[in-house]
């Protein structure tokens, strides 16, 4: 297939696995990460995948990122915004540095990623968009007015973006994971986390293979007449 794929956030947990279920299926894949350089650095040794280092918050190093990755591999036709940031607090001991910074991350990225890469989608006449949102973008979560926000804001992102680029053959959907075990969720306390676990119907953690698995089936070249859709992956704990 050779289609050139980009995982923001995509060296570790969920955007590891999506990074590496698109390598298996033959896309060329860039994974992006910006703060744990030593773990970038192993996962490219594992996995053949080449990292590249830019704050997806900034428009300036995301365009350029743009650039190289399109100069060295093609244009852009696959876009999983993955990356996203917690800086939990209840509202009235948020800072705004905490609100501002996970808006930005997890938002506005959005936003700069797929403004760069969509007209060369639209004059393509293919593009594949997925915009990694949450559980708590869709019910709300104690603690997180930023992260339920940004993530409920990313769900309207989709809808919106999805009816322009339609009539071009560029789909833009979403994906609401639950609680996956990743470092995130491992980093909840295990009195926490078994009161979590005991709210899935399904008994357990979600997998990051389990998220990879629905980005691959939202960016298939036959996927052409699922677009604006939110897929929730939770096993069950929420149905919105």
């Amino acid at each position: 297939m050779g289609r050139v794929a980009v995982v923001t956030g995509g060296t570790r947990g969920i955007g590891r696995a999506i990074s590496v279920a698109l390598k298996d299926a033959g896309y060329k894949v860039v994974a992006n990460y910006f703060g744990n350089v030593e773990a970038a650095r192993q996962f490219t040794e594992e996995t053949g995948i080449p990292a590249l280092r830019w704050d997806v918050s900034n428009f300036a190093e995301c365009e350029a990122a743009v650039q190289k990755i399109t100069h060295d591999h093609g244009p852009v036709e696959v876009l999983i915004n993955n990356a996203g940031i917690t800086r939990d607090a209840t509202l009235h001991r948020m800072s705004y540095q905490m609100w501002e910074e996970v808006i930005h991350t997890n938002l506005t990225s959005c936003f700069n990623m797929a403004r760069l890469c969509i007209e060369s989608m639209r004059d393509r006449g293919f593009g594949r968009i997925v915009n990694i949102g949450s559980i708590n973008g869709q019910a709300g979560q104690y603690g997180q007015v930023n992260y339920a926000a940004a993530k409920s804001g990313i769900h309207g992102f989709t809808k919106a973006l999805a009816q322009e680029g339609a009539a071009k053959n560029v789909t833009v959907n979403a994906i609401a994971p639950g609680y996956v075990d990743t470092d995130m969720v491992r980093a909840v306390p295990p009195a926490v986390l078994e009161k979590i676990i005991a709210k899935i119907p399904a008994g357990r953690l979600g997998r990051s293979e389990d998220i990879a698995r629905a980005v691959m089936f939202l960016i298939a070249d036959n996927a052409d007449f699922i677009t604006g859709s939110t897929l929730s992956v939770n096993g069950g704990q929420h149905m919105y």
